[in-house]
C-alpha cells in the first residue's frame, strides 16, 4: 500500500497523504461527509469515539480484531496522534454498519470474509494471522482502484467503501479533529485576520496547485 517511496513503513501511508487517496477513489455507497455532520450534530458529539466496554451490533469477534488490523493499517498512530483504531473507528463502523444496515454492513463483512479466504489460500492462515508482507500483498490488488484486475473489482469497491469509513470517522472523532488540525468553533474576542505565517502558506498551496493545473493543462493540449 506504500506510495512513492514516501511512507515511513513498508506497506503504510503517510496520515495527511491518506486525505489525498481519500478524494481520489470512489465515493462510498452513503453520502459520509454529510452523514458524519448529521450525526455530530444530533448528538453533539465526535462520529468517532473509543468506548470501554463497548458492546457489539455488527461484528463477530474474529471479524472485529480483522477491522482494527485495517484501521491500523489505513491510518496507522504517527508521532503526532494515535490511529483510527485508538480514535474509536472500529466502535465507529460497527455502530454506524448496525445503522445503516442493507447492502453496505453485507459488502463489509463480506469484504473482512474474502481477505481471509485470499490470505489461507495464499498462505495457510486468516489476515488477522497473516504477516505485514502478506497483508499488504492482498490489499495492494484492492487499494488502486485503476490498477486492479477486472476480476478483483467488487472488492476493490469493499476496500474502498471500508477506507472511506476508516478515514471518515477518523477525522470526524476529537483525535482526528485535533490531528488535522482543525481550528474551527473557537470564540476569540478579537478578529485580527488570518495570522501571516497561514496567509504565506496558503499563498504557497494555491501557487503549486496553479503550477499543477497548469502542468495537467498543457499534458491534454
Amino acid at each position: 500500500m506504500g506510495q512513492n517511496g514516501k511512507d515511513k513503513g513498508e506497506g503504510r501511508i503517510g496520515r495527511r497523504d491518506m486525505l489525498k487517496v481519500f478524494s481520489a477513489v470512489p465515493a462510498a455507497l452513503i453520502p459520509l461527509g454529510s452523514a458524519v455532520a448529521a450525526e455530530q450534530k444530533t448528538s453533539g458529539k465526535p462520529a468517532a469515539k473509543a468506548a470501554s466496554g463497548y458492546q457489539r451490533k455488527t461484528f463477530t469477534d474474529h471479524e472485529w480484531e480483522s477491522v482494527k488490523v485495517l484501521c491500523a493499517l489505513i491510518i496507522p498512530a504517527d508521532e503526532r496522534s494515535g490511529g483510527a483504531t485508538q480514535a474509536g473507528v472500529p466502535e465507529f463502523m460497527d455502530d454506524w454498519l448496525d445503522f445503516k444496515g442493507g447492502d453496505l454492513r453485507a459488502e463489509i463483512r463480506g469484504g473482512l470474509m474474502w481477505l481471509d479466504l485470499e490470505c489461507n489460500h495464499q498462505f495457510g492462515h486468516d489476515f488477522v494471522r497473516s504477516a505485514p508482507a502478506e497483508q499488504k500483498k492482498i490489499l495492494d490488488r484492492i487499494a488502486y482502484p485503476k490498477k486492479s484486475v477486472p476480476e478483483d473489482s467488487n472488492y476493490v469497491a469493499f476496500f474502498s467503501h471500508l477506507r472511506d469509513l476508516v478515514v471518515g470517522g477518523f477525522f470526524s472523532s476529537e483525535m482526528g479533529v485535533k490531528d488535522l488540525p482543525y481550528l474551527g468553533n473557537k470564540v476569540v474576542a478579537d478578529w485580527e485576520g488570518c495570522p501571516p505565517n497561514v496567509m504565506a502558506q496558503i499563498e504557497e498551496n494555491l501557487k503549486t496547485r496553479n503550477v499543477g493545473l497548469s502542468l495537467e493543462t498543457q499534458k491534454e493540449s
